[in-house]
């Protein structure tokens, strides 16, 4: 549950902070806390791919928060129910995938935000309101300023539509799927490194936040040097890797 007296995740990348974090499925609070311990700015939890389990993700979200680390929940393909109780435990931010249109967009803040801005069920008594101890105006003033809404950007219909999915208000910035968009793309569509340079083009343009996925720090050091407001690693592909090379002389 966020307190009031700290700079929030969207206030810092917002103010022009470099910010580092990590993919993590569940279940895996330890690495959470491990990931908070080492310095890491937030913790990518996914729950699209991931077992999106409330419970597992409501102690996930607590064991982020008494280091004092935010959480972002990736959550289904239009799951608002998902949305709203990741916030109400007190993620500061959603990621949602497969954002192909500017309604696609729409949609996500309606679902992300409080009104009069969006049309999320609005409660002061979960962990994002301190169990009801938040006074209301000033539980949604927050959380209709500080909630960070991300959307992926995953097919070529995305790729085509992303100038107008970036113009949407309170979309607050963009992460390439390359994965999603490579397994989607088909003769004739733009090549992946072209539609990606594509998207962080339009992001750019549009003055909205960048979000890169990367494996390696040498990754995250050029995404960041290209423009990347925020790097996530891909928790599970860094940790094999480096499984593996750890046991490369065994063999």
């Amino acid at each position: 549950m966020a307190p009031r007296d700290h700079t929030s995740l969207r206030e810092r990348a917002n103010g022009g902070d470099q910010l580092i974090g990590a993919l993590v499925r569940m279940p895996s609070e330890e690495l959470v806390e491990m990931l908070a311990v080492s310095g890491f700015d937030f913790v990518l939890i996914d729950c699209e791919h991931g077992p999106a389990d409330l419970t597992a993700l409501r102690q996930h979200i607590a064991v982020a928060a008494v280091h004092g680390v935010p959480t972002i929940v990736r959550v289904g393909e239009h799951d608002r129910g998902l949305i709203l109780r990741a916030l109400d435990q007190g993620a500061e931010g959603i990621l949602a995938p497969h954002l192909d249109t500017a309604a696609d967009a729409v949609a996500l803040i309606d679902a992300a935000l409080y009104p009069p801005i969006g049309s999320r069920g609005f409660a002061t008594y979960s962990r994002a309101g301190r169990f009801g101890q938040v006074e209301p105006s000033e539980h949604r003033d927050w959380w209709l300023e500080n909630t960070l809404v991300l959307g992926m950007i995953e097919s070529p219909r995305g790729v085509e539509n992303v100038e107008t999915i970036v113009g949407i208000p309170r979309l607050d910035g963009i992460m390439v799927g390359p994965a999603d968009l490579a397994a989607s793309s088909i003769q004739g569509d733009p090549p992946i490194p072209e539609a990606i340079a594509a998207v962080h083009a339009a992001v750019a343009e549009a003055g909205s936040l960048r979000m890169d996925i990367v494996g390696t720090r040498a990754a995250a050091d050029a995404a960041f040097a290209a423009g990347a407001d925020l790097v996530v690693y891909n928790l599970a592909a860094s940790l094999l890797t480096h499984l593996t090379d750890l046991a490369s002389p065994l063999r």
